[in-house]
């Protein structure tokens, strides 16, 4: 409900700043005085300012909640426990604790750089890219995401790291509950 306000609102005002422009382009075309032009534009200039930073305001303070970001994750981690994996981005692999999940895990993969700057990128068996942050010598950085189907999924380098870099792949495996079943 909050973004369709928001939305209104930012096409509404949208209307008005056309508006603004179809009125200064009619009065270019007139061959008049500037000066009460000018001072008019000024007053309509300062009102129509604040009046779209209030609306970008309102729209961003309506729409907070719907970020995936921590407020997402903070409503998880209260049901579900968070497996902490440690990864390290070196020329040319990805260093893991920890690469078998079972569906439903839910991962926090604290992602840090033996070397240079890496990109890390969790790709699905399609190569969807699901999850990414950098990899940076001296700085770890968290991504959180919960495999909710099984397969075989991919680490990828998301920034160029030097010669080997399209060999940087670390596959991840995310099996059913229970295991494997049927004997298979």
């Amino acid at each position: 409900m909050y973004q369709m306000i928001a939305l209104y609102l930012t096409i509404f005002f949208e209307f008005l700043l056309a508006l603004a422009f179809a009125f200064v382009y009619g009065e270019s075309k007139r061959t008049s005085e500037y000066g009460p032009i000018q001072t008019k534009g000024y007053k309509i200039r300062k009102y129509y300012f604040f009046a779209l930073v209030a609306t970008m305001g309102i729209a961003t303070i309506l729409t907070l909640d719907d970020l995936p970001y921590h407020s997402a994750h903070a409503k998880e981690s209260a049901t579900t426990e968070t497996k902490v994996v440690e990864v390290t981005g070196l020329q040319y692999y990805w260093e893991m604790s920890e690469d078998h999940f079972t569906i439903g895990d839910q991962v926090e993969f604290i992602v840090t750089a033996g070397d240079v700057t890496h990109g890390f990128g969790l790709y699905t068996e399609d190569l969807e890219l699901v999850a990414q942050t950098q990899a940076m010598p001296g700085y770890e950085n968290s991504v959180y995401y919960t495999f909710e189907e099984p397969g075989t999924y991919q680490i990828l380098c998301l920034e160029y790291c030097s010669v080997g870099h399209h060999v940087m792949i670390k596959e991840i495996v995310v099996e059913p509950k229970g295991g494997v079943e049927n004997g298979e």
